[in-house]
């Protein structure tokens, strides 16, 4: 029992770190974009670059999980993730931080889906199961919701580049807990690797993310943004098509095709889109706006972050096991839309942390509570051995989703000559498109696989 208490520790803490390295650099970005000379709409490859490594390897690297073994890849990407985070504070220039980035994304394709295959592997189906993937949900949580205290916190105190070098005792200390805790991995698998299938998903994906990061930057009718994007949606296309002649194929396309999967992988993009938009929005009104110092700003963060994590924690598993995973997502959405729309209306002129605290308060339970739920319907009613193509479709369809909102805010946000009223324009839409998620969530079925009397005692036994 212990030992499963300490592996279930360092795979939500490496899921912690996952989503904490999202989200820390927000507040880092002015000072970041000063010290390396980034532009307005340039400096949010700082983000971005991360979204095209993770997006466009997620799919790869869940099938390397299934044909390497899960240790092995989770030691691999933590590995990636610490020399990347490395490098990241010692770039002197753009470009090399960009890189780092990029590299700190593949490490994070590796770390996604060999994080839930060791928990479908090593915790028996039923109870035991969930409050493992409770855990790990509402660790992902905690992480994206602290990142932007901690990166304040880093930045005021110790300079930009502390938000990178943290990483560093995080990952190694992972890695070298692994082989004592994590079982070791079993012989590998006979069956094809389905190269062209890898290739065609990465390649897709990568561009399709770099294509949507470009717009704001670039422009959206310059070669760079729309050939990617074109280019991007073409080899999907041809994806597709392969799949459906391969024996053995990275995405099985019955699984693509399923109602459930494909429901809260549009959901989850929705719901990135606009938790990304939205933290960039708040950022730019804090700091250019208001004069706010990285610390003010992280500390402005913290009622949201307070507040998330407790729907997470406590709000998340008594929703679900009271309306079920279909109508808690439906008002997650809708009350994070709420949330984003009262943020909006406190960032005024003469605002500041107090006009900012309802709409936060408000954000974040419902932000927390949509977090869990929709790793819930991620996974509900597929079978275990297609959990990890499961997960990477739909964390894939989440990055895609954060590369979009963030290129389409930061492109409205700066569409004004006037900060203010842009980043007005931008809050509105985050808000509108985050209800419209909550109304795609009615999409599921309602009698769900992740049902009350299953999920109640397991996600409440997950948090006590």
């Amino acid at each position: 029992m212990e030992q499963h208490r300490l592996r279930l520790g360092l795979l939500a803490l490496t899921q912690l770190i996952v989503a904490l390295d999202y989200n820390i650099v927000y507040v880092a970005l002015p000072d970041i974009g000063k010290a390396l000379g980034f532009g307005p709409s340039s400096v949010q490859w700082v983000v971005s670059a991360y979204a095209v490594g993770l997006g466009g390897l997620l799919l790869f690297g869940g099938r390397a999980v299934d044909r390497l073994g899960p240790r092995r890849m989770f030691m691999t990407g933590l590995a990636l993730y610490g020399v990347a985070s490395l490098a990241g504070g010692l770039a002197a220039e753009a470009g090399t931080l960009i890189a780092a980035r990029a590299v700190q994304g593949v490490g994070g394709a590796l770390l996604t889906p060999a994080t839930l295959t060791l928990i479908y592997r090593g915790f028996a189906e039923g109870p035991e199961r969930n409050r493992a993937l409770g855990a790990w949900g509402m660790a992902g949580c905690a992480g994206l919701a602290a990142g932007s205290l901690l990166g304040g916190v880093l930045t005021n105190y110790l300079g930009w580049e502390w938000v990178f070098y943290v990483n560093v005792p995080l990952a190694l200390g992972c890695a070298l807990a692994a082989p004592r805790l994590l079982p070791a991995d079993p012989a590998r698998t006979s069956g094809s690797f389905d190269v062209p299938g890898a290739v065609l998903a990465t390649a897709g994906s990568a561009l399709l993310v770099f294509g949507l990061a470009s717009g704001s930057d670039a422009g959206w009718v310059s070669v760079r943004a729309l050939g990617a994007l074109a280019a991007g949606v073409v080899l999907l296309a041809v994806l597709l098509v392969v799949e459906s002649r391969t024996r053995d194929p990275l995405i099985p396309l019955r699984l693509a095709r399923s109602r459930g999967l494909a429901t809260t992988m549009i959901v989850i993009a929705l719901f990135q889109s606009t938790l990304g938009g939205g933290y960039y929005i708040l950022v730019s009104y804090l700091q250019p706006v208001r004069g706010y110092s990285s610390l003010e700003a992280g500390l402005t963060f913290l009622p949201l972050t307070l507040v998330s994590m407790y729907g997470a924690l406590k709000a998340a598993p008594r929703a679900i096991g009271r309306w079920g995973v279909r109508t808690t997502l439906a008002v997650s959405m809708v009350g994070a839309g709420v949330g984003i729309a009262m943020t909006v209306a406190g960032a005024t002129s003469g605002g500041g942390f107090w006009t900012l605290l309802p709409g936060s308060v408000v954000w974040g339970l419902f932000g927390g509570l949509g977090f869990v739920t929709l790793f819930a319907s991620a996974g509900a009613g597929v079978a275990p051995d297609e959990q990890g193509v499961a997960s990477g479709l739909a964390s894939t369809a989440k990055e895609v989703g954060g590369a979009m909102g963030l290129a389409v805010f930061v492109a409205i946000a700066t569409s004004s000559s006037q900060s203010l009223p842009g980043l007005h324009a931008a809050g509105w839409t985050a808000a509108a498109v985050t209800v419209v998620g909550g109304l795609i969530a009615l999409a599921l079925k309602s009698p769900r696989s992740v049902s009350s009397s299953e999920q109640s005692p397991s996600l409440e036994g997950a948090v006590r």
